[in-house]
């Protein structure tokens, strides 16, 4: 695992200041309230900002609020940074983020998880302004980092004081246009080909980085990608197919830095009453589910098919998250002859289900689809592999439509395992549960968790989390397979790059060579 990589290369070609950027997906849009997608929102906050941020070092630091104090267990006040002004020249005020806030969590909004105790907001002055909570809750300045603010003038001019929705296909102004705070302003949108970037002049705050343009490509194709890193027409991918590694390491005009990200990669089942073509659920069995986590062999997975990059998991967070537990982490014994045992207990030999996954979410995403399709077919079950882009199986999965289905969560922007929990594992219920797509529903769980929002005393808190993970465990929540590998590859133009665990790039802290 790193914590922060910075790789210090040579001195590169002409047009050092802007940086070529080889994407692995495209953006699902320019709203970042539009789509909970770490990817998306990483590249978005070169061009938006809140009210505090992660550092270098993951720790959180005043953005556009200067500081802040608890007024009460229930209300927050923040006092916002004067002189930051917009990219289109409006001054930012409290009215600003009274107007985001009142978006983000606006009931048709996808990221109003995202502030599970958010209640309302209150402006004291231009550069004051109190969020009411609804009681206790330790965690709001981590959900703060990614809500993005937006210009409530700009917002309502361009009708779009509701949010977007990508999964709904809900677009808007705000899907193909953006007026940030941030570092970079949007040059040119063309969504699928090109996304450019030029320096924001007017910038509030001090750049450490060179950098004068951006320009970012979508390049799905894990080989295209490679070619054209070795031969120069890009200069970071984030995105290195961890089986070019060894041939990008070897090339003298590229230099690779690795490590281990915070998102565990699992499988999760459907967990209705019936399946979406009318059968009984034998999923919700819980001796199929232990029957599937013993078929797969996660050794395997980790060093054929992510060239031993991987780090096999066995609870549902990554060892940098609070409230994980290294008891829980022992990795689910590869056992077929127990998974065979109990599909016969079970009743389901030859059992037929789909498994869907996509082709370009996580690393090397299809090639792990197909082998677990394999290692349970050998156990006695007749899964079929239902494998799409991104944009067309995430509304199946998240609308009830998988059977069995992959998922990632790497507990962003909290960093703390109450993000999965009460995004993923609580029941779905107002702004809990988004995530939710099995539609499972512990009511134990769900009280350990409510327990954990207002708990101010963090080990306390902490426990309540590890007990609910220990619960997940015992009941096969989701098959946890690892922490995928997470590798970048950059040009000898570029003089350094900062990588953290949470796999972000920040190109306001890259400096290209001279």
């Amino acid at each position: 695992m790193s914590s922060v990589a910075a790789l210090g290369l040579l001195v590169g070609a002409a047009s050092a200041e802007t940086i070529r950027w080889g994407g692995s997906a495209d953006l699902n849009s320019l709203d970042p309230y539009s789509y909970g997608s770490t990817f998306t929102l990483s590249f978005l906050n070169h061009i938006y900002e809140g009210l505090v941020r992660y550092d270098a070092d993951l720790q959180i630091e005043p953005a556009l609020a200067e500081s802040w104090e608890v007024v009460s267990d229930s209300v927050w006040r923040f006092h916002l940074r004067q002189g930051v002004t917009f990219h289109n020249g409006a001054t930012f005020t409290a009215e600003d983020v009274l107007a985001s806030l009142n978006r983000v969590s606006h009931e048709t909004s996808p990221l109003r998880g995202n502030l599970p105790a958010y209640q309302s907001a209150e402006v004291i002055d231009d550069y004051t302004i109190d969020i009411h909570l609804n009681g206790a809750y330790p965690l709001l300045l981590n959900d703060l980092t990614n809500i993005f603010i937006f210009d409530a003038s700009w917002l309502r001019d361009n009708n779009s004081e509701l949010p977007t929705d990508v999964a709904a296909g809900v677009e808007g102004y705000t899907t193909f246009n953006a007026n940030g705070t941030g570092p970079f302003i949007i040059d040119e949108r063309v969504p699928d080909t090109r996304t450019s970037m030029v320096v924001n002049p007017d910038w509030w705050d001090e750049p450490a980085h060179n950098v004068t343009r951006i320009e970012f490509t979508p390049i799905t194709s894990a080989a295209t990608r490679v070619a054209a890193l070795l031969s120069g027409e890009i200069d970071f991918v984030e995105g290195a197919p961890v089986q070019d590694l060894p041939r990008l390491q070897a090339a003298p005009n590229v230099n690779v830095i690795e490590g281990n990200a915070l998102r565990t990669i699992m499988f999760g089942f459907n967990r209705r009453e019936t399946l979406t073509d009318g059968r009984d659920n034998p999923f919700n069995d819980l001796r199929l589910r232990q029957a599937i986590a013993h078929a797969i062999d996660m050794d395997l997975i980790r060093d054929r098919i992510m060239r031993g990059s991987s780090r096999n998991a066995g609870t549902l967070v990554a060892p940098q998250i609070p409230g994980y537990s290294a008891d829980l982490d022992a990795q689910i014994a590869y056992d077929p002859d127990l998974a065979r045992q109990l599909i016969s207990e079970a009743g389901a030999e030859g059992l037929t289900f789909q498994l869907i996954c996509s082709y370009e979410r996580w690393v090397n995403e299809e090639e792990l689809c197909s082998a677990v399709i394999s290692m349970l077919t050998r156990a006695g079950l007749a899964p079929s592999l239902d494998i799409g882009p991104w944009a067309v199986q995430a509304p199946r999965m998240s609308g009830g439509q998988a059977d069995m289905f992959i998922f990632g969560w790497a507990n962003e922007p909290m960093l703390d395992a109450y993000s999965l929990l009460v995004q993923v594992v609580r029941t779905r219920e107002g702004t809990a549960g988004v995530f939710n797509w099995g539609a499972w529903s512990y009511p134990a769980w769900d009280a350990l968790i409510d327990a954990a929002a207002v708990e101010l005393d963090r080990d306390t808190r902490l426990g309540y989390e590890t007990q609910v993970l220990a619960g997940a465990r015992e009941e096969m929540l989701f098959v946890p397979v690892h922490q995928q590998p997470m590798a970048w590859a950059v040009s000898d133009r570029v003089e350094s790059v900062v990588q953290q665990a949470d796999n972000k790039p920040r190109h306001w802290l890259t400096r290209m060579a001279d």
